[in-house]
């Protein structure tokens, strides 16, 4: 009996130390558990910040991506307007230096005209009276000439290209040569819209300078017409200049004593007919100024030179 009793003892000590260790390291896995759960939460923490920081980072690249586009549509923009304005600069220098030519052109005739009228003087001191104040007459027209076309070309050039108005001075008269285009529809004696405002700034000039006659000259080019109200091109060239005349005085006040109205048709070309380019310059209407012939003999006279 001693020996059961024996082992059943030595049972139960094994079992109790068993037991107790058991429940140490179960205590030490639950701390590890516990230390291990805290960590992971901590790691979740830190995981959420890097989030929260890669959104914010990704916002600001956003915004900073916005503003670098404004940056640079405001730069287009102002590059524009650069160009514009050095367009502008560049058209006002090329007006300048029209200008300056014209002065200059001006400046150098005034000075080759002084030059000649006071060699023509000295020439004819001596000479005959009647020549001599021929002389002056003829240095007197070409004067009133020359400032009625400058006058002219001044408030004819606003809005109106070079190639559809033409204004020369030749001898004792001055041209005003207006394209086709400009007055008519083809083939037409009718007066277009757009031509009522270079007849009006001509007309203007022509009022105040009573002491002129104004002829209105048609011209066509070389190719035919025939129809119920035009026999051929001396018919429309002659109904074309009465048109402006009659526009003349109807709509401007012109004085009808002093137009004349004349058709020149296909004839006294200014170009070629073989060419569209030549035909254009061809098709044209010529009004001369012209002082009337008691207004020139008046220069001669010895009382009123």
């Amino acid at each position: 009996m001693k020996t059961p009793f024996k082992i059943l003892f030595v049972l139960l000590v094994g079992l109790t130390m068993t037991s107790c260790v058991a429940k140490k390291k179960l205590t030490e896995l639950q701390s590890r558990y516990e230390k291990s759960e805290s960590d992971l939460v901590k790691c979740g923490d830190t995981v959420q910040d890097y989030k929260n920081k890669l959104e914010t980072m990704s916002r600001m690249q956003q915004d900073a991506e916005n503003q670098k586009n404004a940056t640079l549509s405001t730069v287009q923009q102002r590059d524009v307007q650069i160009n514009d304005l050095k367009m502008q600069i560049s058209d006002f220098k090329g007006l300048r230096d029209k200008q300056l030519d014209a002065v200059g052109n001006l400046t150098v005739l005034s000075k080759e005209a002084n030059a000649n009228i006071d060699k023509t003087l000295s020439q004819l001191a001596s000479k005959d009276k009647y020549i001599y104040l021929l002389q002056a007459a003829r240095t007197k027209a070409d004067s009133i000439n020359l400032a009625l076309a400058v006058n002219l070309t001044s408030v004819l050039k606003n809005g109106i290209e070079d190639k559809d108005v033409e204004i020369k001075v030749d001898k004792t008269v001055v041209f005003i040569n207006i394209s086709d285009k400009m007055l008519f529809s083809t083939g037409s004696t009718k007066i277009s819209p757009k031509a009522n405002a270079v007849l009006e700034k001509i007309a203007l000039i022509i009022k105040s300078r009573p002491e002129l006659e104004v002829m209105v000259e048609g011209y066509t080019d070389n190719v035919s017409i025939n129809t119920d109200c035009l026999a051929d091109n001396w018919d429309l060239s002659a109904k074309r200049a009465t048109s402006v005349v009659r526009v003349m005085q109807q709509n401007f006040n012109i004085d009808p004593n002093k137009l004349i109205a004349a058709g020149r048709g296909e004839y006294n070309t200014l170009a070629t007919n073989s060419t569209a380019d030549g035909r254009t310059k061809n098709r044209r209407t010529r009004i001369i100024l012209m002082p009337k012939l008691d207004q020139f003999y008046d220069l001669l006279s010895s009382d009123k030179k």
